[in-house]
């Protein structure tokens, strides 16, 4: 048994994903998927990053792209239309625009960036050398908080991210979580759990079953995502996945339509 959906796949306009929409429909159905989503990575709103995500202009682009999968699979799964958006302080004006711009079936929030460091771009891992990692990590959750609250995601994506590339905390971080999780409580955001870490070389989900247990505890719902940049990885370790959540307490999972909560499913 594997989970329902995959709320978390990219495409090619993204600049560092392969495979066309109709791969990664193809692929879900042979995991035997019911319903899917696309996120891909949305326009970034202070600079033009072609590696990174679509342009503005490619907005039309990927939503026609998934569009037409949508229609043309109707009859044998559920394709959702979302987008995944960076939050940057001082642009929420131009991140709103994005997101409601178009009738997203959900969007997910996420954090790459601290004080201009993509942390987690391979490109840019010999910085770690020179961060204090601790002072990563307290900036990293303090941003979560700021970005579930302006109200724009229904999702925040891989809620443990700065530990990618091995980079573990020195100092307890239990507060900073627990601080995360009443705020994503109070705004309604659901966390992903995120097979992708175990491809990246801590090997390991994005979050951590210590950390799922305290959103658990704080009673932040959960959606599953591949974060899929290949047709191959749809719905990848999604099994693994489940017996981490269900380890965790978790007991269900989220489905949205348009921005709200469509259905929660028993695991």
């Amino acid at each position: 048994m594997i989970p329902y959906a995959d709320y978390h796949m990219h495409t090619p306009l993204c600049g560092h994903a392969t495979g066309n929409p109709e791969e990664y429909v193809k692929q879900a159905l042979k995991m035997g998927l019911k319903e899917i989503g696309f996120s891909d990575h949305a326009p970034m709103v202070n600079k033009p990053m072609p590696k990174v995500t679509m342009s503005f202009e490619q907005l039309p682009e990927y939503h026609a792209m998934i569009e037409d999968v949508q229609k043309r699979y109707a009859s044998q799964i559920r394709i959702k239309i979302g987008i995944e958006a960076d939050f940057l302080p001082g642009y929420e004006d131009k991140t709103k625009s994005i997101i409601q711009s178009y009738p997203y079936d959900y969007v997910i929030g996420s954090v790459h960036f601290i004080d201009d460091w993509a942390f987690d771009d391979p490109a840019t891992r010999e910085y770690w050398k020179i961060h204090d990692v601790d002072v990563v990590y307290h900036k990293y959750y303090a941003l979560l908080r700021r970005s579930a609250n302006t109200g724009f995601y229904q999702i925040i994506a891989h809620c443990d991210l700065p530990k990618k590339f091995g980079s573990r905390p020195t100092v307890d971080l239990t507060d900073d979580i627990k601080a995360t999780a009443k705020v994503f409580k109070e705004t309604g955001v659901a966390i992903e759990i995120n097979t992708s870490g175990l491809l990246k070389p801590i090997g390991e989900m994005f979050p951590s079953l210590d950390c799922l247990k305290i959103y658990r505890e704080a009673g932040v719902p959960l959606v599953f995502g591949s974060d899929a940049h290949d047709p191959l990885n749809v719905g990848r370790n999604f099994d693994l996945a489940l017996d981490l959540v269900k380890l965790a307490g978790y007991s269900e999972y989220l489905l949205f339509n348009k921005c709200q909560i469509e259905k929660r499913i028993k695991i």
